[in-house]
């Protein structure tokens, strides 16, 4: 067995003072927000959804103004298809369901004249309103807009195929 010291190992001691005492209570109690704060950070977000939220909205609304554009202008186009194919345009009795199915002695139909085979409703999920002879040319289309009643300003105002 010869010489062999065995070497003790001694335990690490750190010469950092233990966290433990009021400097360590002091900093926990600052870990969070103050109620001041939290207020002032929502007064901030207050006003700017203040000032942001009124343009947000009225992007919406003009954006279902130009789609129910849109849609009366391909609905136009679809009328314009059923004219040629069948020789006349629906009637106010028949109205816009005639370019997804065919009408009564339509023997020259050729469609439907929709994708998807049905007529869209318009932005605010009402029908359009089709007449036909109508008083501002072959047919009148429109939408009565946000408050689907005929007239309205605004949102509210109707959207027709004869004023662009």
């Amino acid at each position: 067995m010869g010489n062999h010291r065995q070497r003790r190992r001694m335990p690490f001691i750190s010469a950092k003072p233990p966290t433990c005492g009021a400097h360590h209570r002091a900093r926990v109690g600052q870990a969070g927000f103050t109620l001041i704060e939290m207020l002032v950070v929502l007064v901030i977000i207050g006003l700017v959804m203040g000032l942001v939220g009124p343009r947000v909205l009225n992007y919406l609304s003009d954006a279902r103004t130009k789609a129910a554009r849109l849609q009366i202008e391909a609905l136009s186009n679809s009328l314009d298809l059923f004219y040629l194919d069948v020789g006349r345009y629906p009637t106010s009795q028949e109205g816009l369901g005639a370019l997804v199915r065919r009408p009564a002695g339509a023997d020259t139909w050729n469609g439907p004249y929709v994708k998807g085979g049905t007529v869209p409703s318009d932005p605010w999920r009402n029908v359009y309103v089709y007449v036909a002879p109508g008083a501002h040319g072959a047919y009148d289309l429109m939408s009565y807009g946000s408050d689907g009643r005929e007239g309205g300003e605004g949102p509210a105002a109707d959207i027709t195929n004869w004023h662009h």
